[in-house]
């Protein structure tokens, strides 16, 4: 039951799209000897120089996935003559249009960045950051993520990425599973695909291929949780941040079904022909087909992921490597903007449609205001909703209850550090007069990667006790990528989960703290939500 309401409400995290915008941070361009050249196995890069980092923005790691490429496991990519320049970001892959960006109908997006301290020289060997970026798997980029504020705070190089997403990335088909033996994870293997190019290059930049930190927020998380299972992810990294994510995944035949359906809309229905119509389709017309597809998800069960990743984590079979793994105080509050306005009886009705005989137990615990009290206004389903959606982790499995069990699985066998963000009262991801976000999905974003924003840039609002909150996430971050435990000078250490049973409660100003594990659970009422087995 759990599963199944889990990627139902995936079509939540699709609209998650909305609220994950995109952003384009370009660094100031160099030019004659002062633009750091580097040799990777493809040719030469010319980056570019600015405030103490070097940039080497839109890199190809693998040949574009197109033609009889398309729904196929990622190619080399093709070396070239000379010094490439280095310099802007590579395509977005291919997605509608949402506030995390406009449409793209490109699907040679197969490119990566690189960014490390200036003069970072081969043989330095600084420890590695990958980062995923989220967004349900449909939409995002590596562009909403410059990595400048790391790389000059904490000495470490980071890798940011594309890779395949939606029905380019994430389509299952049994016609697609004929020719391989598996389908649906094709985004995820140009996660590892990209992973093997940092073991090959990142010592060219002076990065240490031995020391590379896996991370990700969101779908990223999802990812991070997949590397850690799959077989073709292990030895290519030594330690794993999940930030506001989970062990989600569906099997073969609940992708194969969905694609099935995709395929039809797109004029692909006969199962002989399907694979090739498919290929012959464009770019615009597979992102129609799509479009009303309620979610995607990686498939487990198949030679990429042979096992359930959430499975393997709960039995203790993954990559024990050191984790840190947190949330979001108010994580729903981000899904549920399309309940504001909403009525009593609309509130109850969404209750009972998403809980069924449980529902009256969840109006219980989640009571609509009575009346004389302080009172109920157009947010008070959203903050409803949304505490439910937190508590729960019915929104893929993100968030409160889900991710504190999440927690515990991987305390029980390695190493685990856990933090919730827990500033409240900071600029909301879209401008919604009067709506108070909390610390809603993606909401820590801005504070790690300050070019993250809606449009309206975020960062440049922070104000004091902000930035004082980014630069300890910083530092903690950067620590674990540099020596597996995180620390920030000057503010709260940060204790081993599995030792201790403390999480982090990232605050601004220095007020970060450690909170137990019990007061937590009481924050999200998990006794309620543990004991429905969601």
């Amino acid at each position: 039951m759990r599963r199944r309401r889990s990627i139902r409400a995936l079509s939540i995290i699709g609209s998650l799209a909305a609220v994950l915008p995109l952003v384009i941070v370009a660094p100031a361009e160099a030019s004659g000897r002062s633009a750091p050249v580097v040799r990777v196995d493809t040719g030469a890069l010319r980056g570019a120089r600015a405030d103490g980092v070097d940039s080497f923005l839109g890199v190809p790691y693998a040949a574009p996935p197109v033609g009889d490429l398309r729904w196929r496991p990622p190619r080399p990519a093709a070396s070239w003559h000379g010094v490439r320049d280095a310099v802007s970001y590579g395509n977005r892959c291919a997605a509608l249009a949402s506030t995390n960006g406009p449409e793209s109908d490109t699907e040679d997006c197969l490119y990566l960045n690189v960014q490390r301290p200036a003069n970072a020289r081969p043989g330095k060997r600084l420890p590695v950051y990958f980062w995923i970026h989220g967004g349900g798997l449909v939409n995002g980029s590596s562009n909403q993520h410059d990595a400048g504020l790391i790389v000059r705070n904490t000495g470490i190089v980071v890798v940011t990425i594309n890779y395949r997403l939606g029905v380019f990335g994430y389509l299952a088909h049994p016609a697609l599973t004929r020719e391989a033996g598996q389908s649906g994870d094709y985004g995820f293997m140009d996660q590892q695909a990209a992973l093997r190019w940092v073991h090959r290059n990142i010592g060219a930049f002076g990065g240490d291929p031995r020391q590379v930190t896996i991370g990700g927020e969101s779908a990223g998380g999802w990812s991070v949780c997949a590397h850690l299972t799959a077989p073709g992810s292990r030895g290519l990294f030594n330690r794993a941040i999940m930030q506001s994510g989970s062990c989600l995944t569906q099997t073969l035949s609940a992708g194969e079904a969905t694609g099935t359906t995709i395929a039809t809309a797109a004029g692909c229905a006969d199962p002989a022909t399907a694979a090739a119509c498919l290929r012959g389709k464009s770019t615009t017309d597979l992102l129609q087909a799509a479009s009303g597809a309620s979610s995607f998800a990686m498939v487990h069960g198949v030679p990429t992921l042979p096992t359930a990743p959430d499975t393997a984590v709960r039995n203790g079979d993954f990559a024990k490597v050191p984790v840190v793994i947190g949330a979001n105080r108010d994580e729903g509050r981000t899904f549920a903007q399309g309940f504001i306005g909403q009525t009593q009886d609309q509130y109850v009705g969404f209750v009972r449609s998403a809980f069924g005989a449980n529902a009256d137990a969840v109006l219980a615990h989640y009571p609509w205001p009575a009346p004389g009290s302080q009172g109920a206004d157009k947010f008070t389903p959203a903050y409803l909703v949304g505490a439910i959606f937190t508590d729960s982790g019915l929104v893929g499995q993100i968030g409160g209850c889900a991710n504190r069990r999440l927690t515990q699985a991987f305390a029980r066998s390695t190493r685990t550090y856990a933090y919730e963000f827990d500033h409240r009262t900071g600029p909301g991801l879209t401008p919604i007069p009067g709506y108070v976000w909390g610390a809603g999905h993606a909401a820590e974003l801005a504070y790690l990667w300050p070019g993250f924003d809606n449009g309206t840039p975020i960062a440049p609002t922070f104000n004091a006790a902000e930035r004082r909150l980014a630069l300890d996430m910083v530092r903690y971050w950067g620590s674990f990528v540099r020596a597996g435990r995180p620390a920030a000078a000057f503010s709260s250490p940060w204790t081993r989960y599995d030792h201790t049973r403390q999480i982090l409660s990232l605050r601004a100003g220095g007020r970060s703290t450690l909170i137990s594990d019990a007061r937590l659970a009481a924050e999200h009422q998990c006794d309620f939500w543990d004991a429905m087995s969601l």
